[in-house]
């Protein structure tokens, strides 16, 4: 568990520096250069991950269960999925009606896989990690939301194709993840 621990600190700690000190980051950009300061940012979110994946492994080998989730719960869970590949789509079709009503898809998108995954897993290692990113884009969220509002940013309105090609392109996304890339990736397949 130490791993992923430190992983989710490293991993979550670098992407929350906005959050917590949008000044200071400001400052280390200005100071490094762009390129340097996206390298150093990188390498380690990259570190992070590999920490994250390998601690998350390690504590999936010896599960601690902590509660045990019902057949309705994970059929709960698939569904909100669903609505996560749809606004993860959303982060990267331009023009669509769902960017331009919730401003950040992306990270709408993380809470909301976060939040399903912790309906449809009861062991600890499952907890700490989703429940550790439920809870950092809960905060980005805010932040972002209160950074847009502070700066006055807008958000143009969307298009009816682009926001279509948005909900196909989610849903092509969830099914060929759920059925396929899931098992293969993390070795556990959701519909058997």
């Amino acid at each position: 568990m130490l791993y992923l621990i430190l992983g989710l600190l490293i991993f979550l700690g670098v992407h929350s520096v906005r959050i917590f000190a949008d000044a200071w980051h400001l400052q280390q950009k200005a100071r490094l250069g762009l390129s340097a300061f996206k390298g150093v940012y990188s390498l380690l979110s990259l570190l992070g991950f590999g920490l994250l994946i390998y601690g998350f492994g390690l504590a999936r080998e010896t599960p601690v269960l902590v509660w045990l989730p019902s057949v309705p719960l994970r059929h709960m869970a698939a569904l909100f999925n669903v609505f996560a590949f749809v606004l993860l789509a959303a982060a990267y079709v331009p023009g669509n009606a769902i960017k331009a009503r919730v401003h950040h898809p992306m990270v709408l998108g993380v809470k909301t896989w976060a939040f399903a995954h912790l309906l449809a897993n009861g062991n600890l290692a499952h907890i700490v990690l989703f429940g550790s990113f439920l809870a950092w884009a809960v905060l980005d969220f805010i932040s972002l939301r209160r950074r847009d509002r502070q700066q006055g940013v807008q958000y143009p309105g969307g298009k009816p194709v682009a926001t279509v090609l948005t909900v196909l392109l989610g849903l092509v996304l969830a099914g060929v993840f759920a059925l396929w890339l899931h098992g293969l990736l993390i070795g556990v397949k959701p519909f058997g």
